[in-house]
Formats: C-alpha cells, structure tokens, sequence
C-alpha cells in the first residue's frame, strides 16, 4: 500500500490516470443511475425516483469537474478544488453503494430490490471501483509530496 501510495504522490501521470479513471466511473454511475431512472421506470417511485434523478446529476457535475482543468480554473486554488471533487465523488459513489446493500436486504425509503440482476451487479461493480479511485485520488492529493532541497554544504551568496 505505501508503495502505491508513493507512487500516486509523486508520478503525475499516475495520478492523471486516476483522475481521468475515477472521472469515467463516476460518469458511469450517473449514467447507470439515468438508465434506471428513465428505461426502468424507477421515475414513478416517490423518493427513490428524485434521489436516482439527483445522483445522476450530482454523479454528471463531479465527473465532468474532475476532467476539466482545475488548476487553470482556479489557479490557487485549484488543487483545494480538484480534492473536494475526489472527496464529492467518493461520497457519491460511497453512498450510492452503501444504499445499493441496503435495498437489497431490506426496504429503503419503501423500496426493496428483489435480486441481483445484472444492472444491479454492474451498479455494484461501478459504483465501489468510482468509491476506491476516487478515494485513491483524494488521498493522493491530500498527501505531502516531497520537496526537492539542495544539499546542506551548497551555500548560496
């Protein structure tokens, strides 16, 4: 684990890679969340509809934001920026999986899966490797990265 770790601190193009990784899955969660929504009519289900509506959304805006540029954005604050929209993203597919578990052992908000069809297995897949990427990339950006000094015995004038 720490050689991931350092792998992800320190080689900007791992951690683009997991950027651009945990951006695609959560656009696919959005999009799995739209599929049910609309083509499996969860739309007609009082709470469950608006919430599979607003995780679409939510899943939708944290995704793209995670593939924009940030840092040309922001500038300053573009690293603060790209870490709240990993920590979004792992929270929305977090809460997606974990409300997933739920409905399958009993009811949630009135609703109850029955089995493990195969949308179900693949908003299971989905949703928990958008949860570790996007956690992946939040640690990564939070971790200290190390600093390159010069050696003790160069004395600059």
């Amino acid at each position: 684990m720490q050689r991931i770790a350092f792998v992800l601190t320190t080689s900007t193009r791992v951690r683009l890679a997991a950027r651009a990784l945990a951006a695609i899955l959560l656009l696919f969660v959005g999009a799995d969340h739209y599929y049910e929504y609309s083509v499996d009519h969860y739309s007609v289900l009082p709470t469950i509809g608006a919430l599979f509506l607003l995780n679409f959304i939510s899943a939708a805006v944290v995704g793209l934001l995670l593939l924009a540029p940030l840092d040309r954005m922001f500038h300053r604050f573009g690293g603060a920026a790209l870490q709240l929209a990993a920590v979004s993203g792992f929270g929305i597919a977090a809460t997606s999986l974990a409300a997933l578990l739920v409905s399958e052992q009993t009811k949630l908000f009135g609703f109850m899966e029955q089995n493990y069809r195969p949308a179900i297995l693949v908003a299971l897949a989905s949703e928990a490797a958008a949860a570790v990427c996007c956690l992946l990339l939040a640690v990564s950006l939070g971790a200290k990265r190390p600093v390159h000094k010069p050696p003790a015995s160069t004395v600059l004038l």
